[in-house]
């Protein structure tokens, strides 16, 4: 029921939030001769800041158009090259002139089913771009997806993976962010058992929790406290009418968006009270930049209840994956039979939600795959966003990974050519 009563409230506040708008055009009009009087834009900038925290935020754009490549400007093309119900593959090409150097190998970035569309990873993307023609999957919101087009779970999941590994193959490079982490190294276990042509040459691994029971948040202790039974009787719900997903069962996305914030209440206390004194200043640019973060943190979608909650069971309770009992369709997934995929971890020094060892416990899971074929990299200064996005990602992260790749796609490339070959010299995993 709280998901209906939830839609019921934003209903019985369209007609407030309609003459909110109406009285703040009013307030900022040119005409007005009081519009710079400071009663009047502390009135203003009240109604923006109710404005900001009440409406429902869309789905955004991706809107990638340009990216800088040895300083000239490439133009982007985005184009969906696999639609399918619960997920589109989405891909970003250089449109490139003659005189400027080609993208690099493909990567295939997994974007978290958690809450946030894939757009959260913009910046990711943009920041590969320059160095790499980048696939990105971009999940649908469940609360869009009509019930007779079927469930979907974790197993779904991996069978999604795997379809656009191989479209994109042979050999593709893959980035899973958080959540997928898991899915993603079974995937790679499963097509290197069985020997799939397209299976990936490098994993990047990237703040996951691969193995929750490392250094455990009060993410994972939460998740430890409650019963698989407790979290379908209190966070599952039907989608309301009129979605189109009415009646699926779902993880609402303001249920998941409540915990997001509720994490840092008081930050964004803050920047909301910052956002109203900027208004009354008519500081555009830090108004300007509050806007475009919120627009992506409260963009939230519905996730499928199957999904959800197979994923809390064996990731956060059962500890399936590290345990060895992780299974797809009733196969077993073994990660030892991964040997010639370059497998790179990297975690944040101040993740609050997957603490650091939960990512690179993935090595401990691959005892076969050589030395040199490893590492584990912990950013110094950074938390869990600050992993795949931001200033930090920019000069310090992603560099590593495409060093990474580079070397991972000089590998495959001279066994392909029979060739042997031996890694450069660079840093290789040391364990956890």
């Amino acid at each position: 029921m709280h998901y209906h009563a939830y839609e019921m409230a934003h209903v019985l506040m369209a007609p407030l939030r309609l003459a909110n708008r109406m009285l703040r055009f009013g307030l900022d009009m040119p005409l007005n001769p009081f519009s710079a009087w400071l009663p009047t834009r502390t009135l203003s900038a009240a109604c923006g800041v109710f404005e900001s925290l009440t409406r429902r935020y869309g789905k955004p754009a991706f809107d990638i158009d340009e990216v800088m490549v040895d300083g000239n400007p490439v133009r982007i093309e985005q184009t969906t090259v696999l639609q399918t119900t619960f997920c589109n593959l989405v891909r970003f090409a250089h449109a490139s002139p003659a005189d400027v150097r080609p993208p690099g190998p493909p990567v295939l970035v997994i974007a978290p089913l958690s809450g946030h569309y894939a757009t959260l990873l913009r910046g990711t993307v943009r920041d590969l771009l320059a160095h790499h023609e980048v696939f990105i999957t971009d999940w649908v919101d469940a609360r869009d997806i009509p019930l007779h087009e079927g469930d979907f779970g974790l197993d779904d999941f991996i069978d999604y993976l795997r379809a656009f590994i191989t479209h994109i193959g042979p050999r593709p490079h893959v980035v899973a962010v958080c959540q997928p982490s898991v899915p993603a190294l079974a995937v790679t276990a499963l097509m290197a058992e069985d020997n799939d042509p397209c299976r990936p040459a490098s994993l990047t691994l990237m703040g996951g929790p691969i193995d929750t029971r490392v250094n455990p948040t009060s993410v994972n202790r939460l998740a430890e406290k409650r019963s698989l039974d407790w979290f379908e009787s209190n966070i599952i719900a039907r989608v309301p009418f009129p979605n189109a997903g009415f009646m699926r069962e779902v993880y609402p996305g303001f249920l998941q968006l409540t915990g997001f914030m509720s994490m840092n209440l008081e930050r964004h206390a803050s920047a909301h009270v910052e956002l109203f004194q900027n208004l009354i200043k008519g500081d555009d640019d830090s108004v300007r930049q509050h806007n475009d973060f919120y627009e992506e943190y409260l963009a939230v979608m519905d996730l499928p209840a199957r999904f959800y909650l197979e994923t809390v069971e064996q990731v956060f309770l059962q500890h399936a994956l590290p345990e060895g009992r992780f299974r797809h369709r009733g196969r077993r997934v073994d990660c030892t039979r991964i040997r010639d995929t370059a497998l790179l971890t990297i975690e944040g020094e101040r993740d609050d939600i997957c603490g650091v060892g939960q990512t690179s416990a993935g090595h401990r899971l691959c005892p076969d795959l050589p030395q040199s074929l490893r590492q584990a990299h912990v950013q110094p200064g950074v938390g869990h966003y600050g992993v795949f996005n931001g200033s930090r990602f920019r000069r310090e992260v992603r560099p590593r990974i495409t060093a990474w790749i580079e070397r991972a796609e000089a590998a495959v490339s001279a066994s392909r050519r029979g060739e042997s070959h031996s890694w450069p010299a660079g840093p290789t995993f040391q364990g956890p």
